[in-house]
């Protein structure tokens, strides 16, 4: 069994009491939280519970803020890469389902991979929201107004690994009513 990261779309975040009304499934991702679902929950980014777990182990964040980062920086990373036309499909692919799956907030699961090390969940996913995600977001930024080119050159090197997940109506752990 693969141990994933999954990406959620919702009107609200989940509370201690309810997760929201209509889930939408936006992505997954294999063995690691990528770079891309960082950037996507890298906007007005806070620690709510899992709707799948028990700890207080899930990341809520402002949809259209996320979204926007994202694209801006595939737009810089797909200008070094202009004859890669698997980039360009991903970009596609992922524009459109985002665009297709759009609402108020991102929900990130973290759940089974921050269970994968020794570290407490919640410690680690307070470590996910106050350095990963911040210093993820601020090498995009960087990069985007063209102040970090020696990152950017690392993040298309390996491209596949940062952005091509999954992405899809149904996934490992699907919500009723979606």
């Amino acid at each position: 069994m693969a141990n994933r990261s999954y990406l959620y779309s919702a009107s609200t975040p989940p509370t201690a009491e309810a997760n929201p009304e209509k889930i939408r499934c936006v992505s997954e991702h294999n063995w690691s939280i990528p770079l891309a679902h960082k950037l996507l929950v890298g906007r007005g980014t806070n620690i709510v519970p899992s709707m799948i777990w028990n700890p207080r182990i899930g990341i809520a964040a402002d949809f259209a803020g996320g979204a926007a980062l994202l694209g801006d920086l595939l737009r810089v990373v797909g200008q070094g890469l202009p004859d890669d036309r698997e980039f360009t499909e991903c970009v596609a692919r992922t524009t459109a389902h985002l665009n297709k799956q759009r609402d108020a907030y991102f929900v990130l699961e973290t759940g089974e991979m921050v269970s994968l090390g020794d570290e407490d969940p919640e410690e680690a996913v307070q470590y996910l929201v106050s350095h990963d995600i911040p210093d993820a977001v601020t090498r995009a930024e960087a990069a985007i107004a063209g102040a970090d080119d020696a990152w950017l050159a690392s993040v298309r090197a390996d491209w596949q690994n940062h952005f091509a997940s999954f992405y899809s109506d149904a996934l490992y752990f699907s919500f009723p009513g979606e």
